[in-house]
């Protein structure tokens, strides 16, 4: 079952899920706003490795906004955290954005009970566009998890800003895929 919008704003004011800041003006019928935040990442080697840390170069969006280019990947965030122990929180780019040609958060819009932080967004743009902090990006829907419950306690937990892939972490051997 999805939370219908005034569900989302009952369920973030008595606790059940977490959005901040909250404004309530950013609630749609079956699901919430989220707006882009000031700092962008992106992988500064030709080939990324799969298997290791890879190096970024940070930006930050001025007041004239940041033109993204194609063919380049740019891991952006949310302005809010959001986060749960009991809805499982969806993120998808909105229609108005993918209207301008913005692909957001195509290949990994699930966010898992228990995660609480601001969500890295994985921008890929069709054509050169202009994007602003503080933009309406995304939305995220919430629905109601069903069994017992292993909450979220990973590599990302309380994230601020955009993160890069840690993937390299979970490989075997590893002493961070030992835990």
């Amino acid at each position: 079952m999805i939370l219908t919008g005034p569900e989302i704003t009952t369920a973030a004011r008595d606790g059940r899920l977490r959005i901040a800041p909250f404004e309530p003006g950013q609630v749609n019928p079956n699901s919430y706003n989220v707006r882009l935040g000031p700092t962008l990442l992106t992988y500064t080697e030709e080939v990324i490795d799969a298997h290791r840390p890879n190096p970024t170069r940070e930006f930050e969006i001025g007041n004239d906004g940041f033109v993204l280019q194609p063919g380049q990947l740019y891991l952006g965030h949310t302005v809010e955290e959001v986060g749960s122990d009991t809805f499982v929180p969806l993120l998808f780019g909105r229609s108005s954005v993918g209207r301008l040609g913005l692909f957001v958060e195509i290949t990994a819009p699930i966010g898992d009970l228990g995660f609480h932080g601001q969500w890295t967004l994985m921008l890929s743009p069709t054509r050169p566009l202009r994007v602003y902090r503080g933009m309406k990006i995304g939305q995220i829907m919430f629905f109601l998890s069903v069994g017992p419950v292993d909450l979220y306690s990973g590599k990302y937990q309380a994230a601020l800003g955009p993160q890069p892939s840690g993937y390299w972490r979970d490989r075997p051997g590893t002493e961070a895929a030992a835990r």
